[in-house]
């Protein structure tokens, strides 16, 4: 792929790009990573705090190279293509919060709206049901944008601001291939599910490249339907799930059911509700968790400040029990287990909605010193 090509010209192109990013996937899961979760965004940086002993969970720990690729791969293109531009300064506390409360969303549905995709891939119809929350979330954001929210401007920063993430990153993964016992790795669970280090950066870079030049974002696809009719982006997802689907049904991971999913549960209200926070909090913060990571590679702080976000909001759903647990089939020495989100997570999705409210429609740009003067 030339530098120079823009991915995003086109409805057969970004479809393409799509292909492109489900065959990476699909690679993934084969070289070893969890089915169905193949290349989480939101569950690949809660296993990042698990590694970085941020949370303790035992069966989610393991530093995912897969979302350095991603950052780098984004910073990489966006650097060739001329399109690295280092801003920071918009409302970062608030971003910060979306952030933690669109991981917290996240992790109470079992998945980012990646792997919502990549779940209906594989016939799982609790995906279906997030993804009528996610895209009732979008909307709620999007009519927050039509009544005048906003962030306001990011400005112009220092270029070294720029590489802090992609460096720091790097370095951690570095530390955690080069060292032993200083990053905790899971030895059950899906932590202990993983392609080996090098196909899992290759395939962070590939998929991070890609995404950049298709200007991916999964919450921007059916914000842009909404606002203008633009079905643009939806392409880039429409390419994922037919090369995932087909991936699924030639390997026989396909089951079309509401039950017996991989890492997920049938609690509908909060499949639902969970998926609502996450399309709501990504549309005030001006992208998905996906599209956050790509903007920080391409040189946004604000971006940078909303992954932080979601990393200790990963480590915060774990440490306080506000993370789902995954449905399990009765065996002959335990009882079937539904699933889903305790109290805590429940409450917790609550307030999320309450202050995303707050959030979306209490913020609103200052009037200029111009304005106030005609008035």
């Amino acid at each position: 792929m030339g530098v120079g090509l823009d991915l995003s010209s086109s409805k057969a192109r970004l479809a393409l790009g799509g292909a492109i990013m489900g065959v990476v996937a699909a690679c993934l899961a084969v070289f070893g990573n969890p089915k169905n979760m193949a290349i989480c965004t939101a569950c690949f940086i809660r296993d990042i705090a698990g590694a970085l002993k941020l949370q303790t969970v035992e069966t989610v720990q393991y530093f995912r190279p897969e979302i350095v690729g991603i950052v780098l791969g984004a910073f990489i293109i966006a650097l060739l293509a001329k399109e690295f531009k280092v801003t920071a300064g918009s409302a970062p506390l608030v971003r910060f919060l979306l952030g933690f409360m669109m991981m917290v969303g996240a992790l109470v549905f079992l998945g980012c709206p990646l792997r919502m995709v990549l779940r209906l891939s594989a016939g799982d119809l609790n995906a279906l049901v997030g993804l009528i929350g996610f895209a009732l979330g979008v909307f709620t954001g999007t009519f927050a944008l039509k009544r005048g929210f906003s962030l306001g401007p990011a400005h112009p920063t220092a270029a070294p601001n720029g590489y802090v993430l992609p460096a720091s990153l790097l370095v951690l993964l570095v530390l955690s291939v080069a060292t032993a016992g200083l990053f905790a790795v899971s030895e059950k669970g899906p932590g202990s599910l993983h392609a080996p280090v090098i196909a899992s950066l290759v395939g962070g870079l590939v998929f991070g490249a890609v995404a950049q030049r298709c200007r991916t974002c999964f919450a921007g696809s059916i914000r842009d339907i909404i606002l203008m009719g633009n079905f643009d982006l939806i392409s880039i997802i429409g390419g994922i799930f037919v090369v995932m689907l087909v991936y699924n049904v030639i390997t026989g991971n396909f089951n079309l059911s509401f039950t017996g999913q991989p890492v997920a549960h049938a609690r509908h209200l909060w499949n639902l509700l969970g998926m609502y926070v996450v399309g709501f909090a990504a549309v005030l913060a001006g992208g998905c968790p996906l599209r956050q990571l790509i903007m920080a590679g391409q040189g946004s702080g604000d971006a940078a400040v909303t992954f932080l976000g979601l990393l200790i909001g990963a480590a915060f759903a774990h440490n306080f029990k506000l993370a789902s647990g995954a449905a399990a089939a009765a065996t002959a020495d335990t009882a079937a287990v539904p699933g889903g989100p305790g109290l805590n997570g429940q409450i917790a999705v609550i307030a999320c909605i309450l202050v995303l409210f707050v959030i979306g429609f209490g913020m609103k740009p200052r009037e200029s010193a111009t304005a106030k003067a005609a008035a």
